[in-house]
């Protein structure tokens, strides 16, 4: 009976240790955050265009309420917060019109841009009204783009941010794949077309993860969270063609911000 007591308190004493350190670790994850100067940059995919519920001070920028910087932030109150993303932001854009806000106090960054510069817009233009065989065509240009010209241009945002913030943390958010292959969808691109976007988002996303890792960067990727949520899925969490509102189109919703962007930002900070 006293060895079975002795256990048991023993077990509570443990039990009791492992609750103190897990609150003590909340706690200090709590303050760490709170003490954040946090900084968001990027394109679209960074200011949630597709998300809805935009800034109307924003402009063309489509700043939106729901997107995984402003979550991140209301989640966590940083110390500050900037929130500098905007739509069809290349990566000379971000370079010229959003780094304003950092400094050597910054201590975390990210970051989504590459896609524009690859012409992502005129890929899926292309594609959606053009034949086949333009389409891969106009696929295989973005590929070839993405090795000879992307890295170079990565490099210059990079520097820049590590130039004006040397000690924050950076996290370069990549890209969905659009397409759940062989999936619902009855009639607008073929397998091959869907593929090869596919297989693009891939391309562009190994391209990104290398140069933040030569740059000492986190490479968050958001596919494993957008996998099963891709267009043709049933439930995706990214806009196809959309009539209403054209620039949406191929865009995360609400949804594909909180439970893809924001879940794989958290996973890096």
């Amino acid at each position: 009976m006293k060895l079975s007591r002795l256990a048991a308190t023993s077990s509570s004493l443990l039990l009791a240790a492992a609750l103190a350190l897990t609150g003590a670790g909340q706690a200090q994850a709590g303050e760490r955050a709170a003490a954040l100067d946090y900084v968001a940059l990027g394109d679209s995919y960074s200011s949630g265009l597709g998300a809805g519920s935009y800034d109307s001070a924003a402009g063309a920028c489509k700043r939106s309420n729901r997107a995984y910087p402003k979550l991140w932030a209301a989640a966590n109150s940083p110390s500050s917060f900037a929130f500098t993303a905007c739509s069809g932001a290349r990566t000379s854009d971000v370079v010229s019109g959003q780094l304003a806000p950092l400094n050597a106090s910054t201590d975390l960054v990210s970051l989504s841009v590459g896609g524009n510069d690859a012409g992502f817009a005129d890929v899926m233009t292309t594609c959606v009204l053009q034949s086949e065989s333009a389409c891969v065509n106009r696929v295989n240009q973005a590929r070839a783009y993405v090795d000879s010209t992307l890295p170079g241009r990565l490099d210059t945002v990079y520097d820049a941010i590590d130039a004006r913030a040397p000690a924050a943390e950076v996290v370069v958010l990549g890209y969905p794949r659009f397409y759940k292959l062989s999936g619902a969808c009855v009639a607008g691109l073929t397998e091959r077309e869907r593929s090869a976007i596919n297989g693009a988002a891939d391309h562009l996303n190994a391209a990104l993860a290398k140069r933040a890792a030569d740059h000492g960067f986190a490479f968050a990727d958001v596919r494993p969270a957008f996998t099963g949520h891709e267009i043709c899925s049933g439930a995706s969490w990214l806009h196809s063609v959309n009539l209403a509102n054209i620039g949406e189109s191929y865009h995360p919703t609400a949804a594909g911000q909180s439970g893809g962007y924001l879940a794989a930002f958290n996973a890096q900070v």
